[in-house]
């Protein structure tokens, strides 16, 4: 299988981390929740990739991706604007995009701005706006959340040590086996991959991206989709409770709901062989008609 990793500026310079696998179209682009840096695409990657041209990236402050000079150029626009800039480091002048949790923000905003890029949405456990709001059907994160980005911004180093060494530990893995995922569907391994991603992630850059992710609203958007659209929900997501990804559904035009048995917010990894069979048939059903329509089109001058 064809891999290579590359660095990509984004329009302020920020390096941006970039990898591809495999081969064909149309390419996949996958863009991470916030605080992630791939876990979550272990089992789904591959298998796209074995098939299709997989390109997956690493936000500011996140993963192998640079922190930007100025530390507030991590917005979701910022988001948007690096994610163009894979594209075209790439040579993708059109792909299907998938997002899973603040993901699905981004590439809802990517398609605001330029639709024409964009041959089909995944959206993965994701909402379309102000996600501290509805995390576990309550509003209480949406009221802590200011407190605690101000105690992180003013004091850095010590958030920066309480991610390095706190995050990653037994304990936090035992509590989110418990808490937030299915621990009879996801082995602790994927669980333990992504503590080790976020506590590797800047502290600072992770609560201003998640700030600005708790401001945005996409749902104006929803109804002008006019792409192929395939929403992925998790009967028992805490994180993005199930009735925001049927709002989701009902509100883009064509789009199709796969609702995921007794699925968390991890979703993807709980039922790896579920979503690769119901992502290939949306691929093969809803978006390779379309490809095959656009190779035929008649060029305008």
């Amino acid at each position: 299988m064809d891999h290579e990793e590359r660095f990509t500026a984004g329009l302020d310079g920020t390096k941006i981390w970039w990898e591809s696998s495999g081969a064909g179209a149309p390419a996949i682009v996958l863009c991470d929740g916030v605080g992630c840096a791939g876990y979550i695409w272990g089992r789904l990657g591959p298998e796209l990739a074995r098939r299709y041209r997989v390109l997956h990236w690493n936000y500011r402050g996140h993963g192998k991706s640079a922190r930007p000079a100025d530390p507030e150029r991590v917005t979701l626009v910022d988001a948007v604007d690096d994610l163009l800039a894979v594209l075209d480091a790439a040579g993708e002048r059109k792909v299907v995009l998938a997002g899973h949790s603040m993901g699905v923000q981004v590439i809802l905003e990517a398609y605001r701005r330029a639709p024409e890029r964009i041959h089909a949405l995944l959206l993965i456990c994701g909402s379309f706006g102000h996600p501290l709001d509805t995390f576990h059907d309550s509003p209480v994160l949406s009221r802590i959340f200011p407190v605690m980005k101000e105690a992180v911004l003013a004091f850095p180093a010590i958030a920066r040590l309480a991610f390095h060494t706190l995050v990653p530990t037994r304990f936090a893995l035992e509590l989110g086996r418990w808490l937030e995922v299915n621990r009879q569907l996801l082995p602790a391994e994927d669980l333990r991959r992504y503590l080790e991603d976020l506590a590797h992630v800047d502290p600072e850059a992770f609560v201003r991206t998640l700030a600005s992710a708790g401001q945005h609203d996409a749902g104006d958007l929803l109804s002008r989709v006019a792409v192929p659209s395939l929403v992925v929900a998790g009967e028992k997501d805490g994180f993005t409770p199930m009735w925001l990804s049927e709002r989701m559904h009902a509100a883009i035009p064509g789009a199709e709901l796969l609702v995921l048995p007794v699925g968390t917010h991890t979703g993807p990894l709980e039922h790896p062989e579920l979503v690769a069979l119901r992502v290939e048939k949306f691929l093969t059903e809803r978006v390779a008609p379309r490809l095959g329509a656009e190779a035929q089109a008649p060029r305008v001058a």
